[in-house]
């Protein structure tokens, strides 16, 4: 049997531990909050406007422990063109409803989205005169 020596085995130590850091890191990336701290964050269990919805004060911590489908943030004042802006988001159509208009968006930076008119929506911005609601895919239920 062929001994192993000392510096091998080291090498071998830190290429285990820099795999396994990889790893942490890729995960930890994937369970980044979408968007800056607002006034109430909140995810969606399940892809449909009945989703499970649950607010959460520690998003990081809530993303690496839960699955989502979906996630929102509550702002105050008409966040809509620096939201667009971050994102780098191409307007596909817009709606108005009670005073509140929608905008939807595609942005290459957000994962999958839905098909809504047609077309594939991951960036939903609902601005009205004192709030802003932002969600990916979409806003699900109420805002």
């Amino acid at each position: 049997m062929r001994k192993i020596g000392w510096k091998r085995a080291f090498c071998d130590m830190i290429a285990v531990a820099g795999s396994i850091s990889c790893a942490l890191s890729a995960l930890a990336l994937d369970a980044l909050p979408c968007f800056p701290r607002g006034e109430e964050y909140a995810f969606y269990a399940g892809a449909s406007s009945s989703a499970r919805r649950e607010t959460s004060e520690a998003p990081f911590a809530y993303k690496l422990t839960e699955l989502t489908a979906g996630e929102s943030v509550r702002y105050s004042g008409q966040r809509y063109a620096e939201i667009a802006e971050r994102f780098d988001a191409k307007l596909l159509f817009t709606e108005t409803v009670g005073g509140v208009t929608n905008y939807y968006l595609y942005s290459p930076f957000l994962g999958d989205g839905i098909a809504l008119n047609g077309v594939c929506v991951n960036l939903h911005v609902a601005a009205g005169r004192e709030e802003t609601v932002v969600g990916t895919p979409i806003i699900f239920g109420g805002y």
